[in-house]
């Protein structure tokens, strides 16, 4: 249980017990209860679409919908989105690309980014309410999207010399939170949506491993700011490929 607290403090705004008592090292084990944080978000918005869809059309549904989520998340994963857009867009040399992903403002390309990719996701979701699909859709999308910083973390080495948030994760997973948290996405993902799930997971996996090389080839590594990002686009292609895919044969 204190792994998914722990979790919860880390990627939420949502208050659990402990919260404060909570360092780096304890993070970095909770990452193999990142899966069940992305099923607990995804619950509380299938909850709030109960209520809103189909009482209201499904656009403005879907909208009401990624709000909900960027406040449960304090928008973590949004602003590492358009701080990554905004350094990797702008930067010239690795040093250049680390101090623009520092700073607080948001510039065109992360202006650019937030706007796209927003926009995608509500379509997307918004098709998929219309589709019956949304409920299973938004459990898997934000599951994968938070396993997905697991096997990065493990594999790729933060990229700043000083410290950051991304450290926790980076310096503190192991092989046995890897394992875990793949067990535990792989098993939302087959039981909720089958072989379409187990294809979300195949591409999150693919996205990850591309844009980690990218990283790598950029910044030498990753941040927290890259590893937001990640989480944002993976969730959001994950839609897409399900609404690719087709509705499920009745």
């Amino acid at each position: 249980m204190k792994r998914l607290f722990a979790g919860i403090a880390f990627l939420t705004r949502v208050p659990v017990p402990g919260a404060a008592t909570f360092g780096a090292e304890d993070v970095g084990r909770a990452t193999l209860a990142f899966p069940l944080v992305g099923v607990f978000l995804a619950a509380l918005l299938v909850a709030a679409r109960h209520v809103l869809y189909p009482a209201l059309p499904a656009t403005v549904a879907a909208f009401l919908l990624l709000g909900l989520s960027a406040l449960l998340t304090g928008a973590l994963h949004l602003d590492g989105l358009a701080d990554m857009a905004d350094g990797f867009g702008g930067g010239h040399t690795r040093e250049d690309v680390l101090r623009i992903m520092r700073d607080h403002l948001i510039g065109a390309y992360g202006g650019v980014a937030l706007l796209l990719l927003v926009g995608t996701k509500a379509s997307a979701l918004a098709a998929l309410l219309e589709r019956g699909q949304a409920d299973a859709a938004l459990v898997v999308s934000m599951t994968l999207g938070r396993w997905a910083t697991v096997p990065m973390g493990r594999l790729l080495p933060y990229a700043r010399r000083s410290g950051g948030l991304g450290t926790a994760i980076t310096d503190y997973v192991g092989w046995t939170e890897v394992v875990g948290a793949t067990a535990l996405a792989l098993g939302v993902a087959l039981g909720l949506l089958g072989w379409r799930g187990a294809a979300m997971m195949g591409l999150v996996a693919l996205v990850s491993a591309l844009q980690g090389a990218w990283c790598m080839k950029k910044i030498g590594g990753i941040t927290g700011d890259t590893l937001g990002a990640n989480t944002e686009t993976c969730e959001t292609l994950g839609l897409v490929l399900l609404l690719a895919l087709g509705p499920a044969a009745m």
